[in-house]
């Protein structure tokens, strides 16, 4: 085998990267915002400073997580095809 169908690129490493820390933050700051709610802090309290920014992270992370995993998953099927395909010209 020219290269290990198991070892990743910088950029499935990136990617893989990017999309766990961007969904765990996405979580965390869902789950900051409904604990804020919960606690009594009001709407007025809510709509200024950085819970407007907390709030957009939960909203917009997970649909670019998730579209960074899809992108994570067609790289790696390219780089496997590309790599059997090399190894059956051989």
């Amino acid at each position: 085998m020219s290269r290990d169908l198991s070892t990743p690129s910088a950029l499935e490493r990136f990617l893989a990267y990017a999309a766990v820390t961007l969904i765990v933050a996405s979580v965390g700051s869902f789950f900051a915002t409904l604990i804020a709610a919960l606690l009594g802090v009001s709407r007025q309290t809510l709509a200024v400073g950085f819970w407007p920014v907390l709030t957009w992270v939960g909203y917009v992370g997970l649909p670019v997580g998730f579209g960074l995993v899809l992108a994570l998953v067609l790289v790696t099927r390219n780089r496997r095809l590309r790599s059997l395909g090399d190894e059956k010209n051989r």
